[in-house]
């Protein structure tokens, strides 16, 4: 009966409303959709799951955006995104 007894409990966990209950679900919820990103990419498989180069790259990233020339850095990587998401692969932009 242990497997009933965990079924139970998680969903009593799912329905739980208490405020950080919920902040929680959405903080996880957003690091699984953003590690989704990272592999849609194809960044897990270009580094060979080096999480330090993986890293390295975010970081890059955030810097380029703090620059001088960051807004215009994001609307073309929004424009890059959006034709990704839009079906064509990343590998043709």
């Amino acid at each position: 009966m242990p497997a009933a007894r965990n079924r139970l409990l998680a969903k009593r966990a799912r329905h739980d409303t208490r405020a950080w209950q919920v902040k929680r679900r959405e903080r996880t919820r957003q690091l699984i959709e953003l590690g989704g990103l990272v592999a849609k990419a194809g960044l897990i498989e270009l580094t060979d799951d080096d999480r330090a180069v993986i890293f390295g790259i975010l970081v890059e990233a955030a810097a380029k955006l703090r620059s001088e020339n960051g807004e215009q850095t994001m609307l073309l990587w929004r424009r890059r995104g959006k034709r990704a998401f839009d079906g064509r692969t990343v590998g043709q932009l």
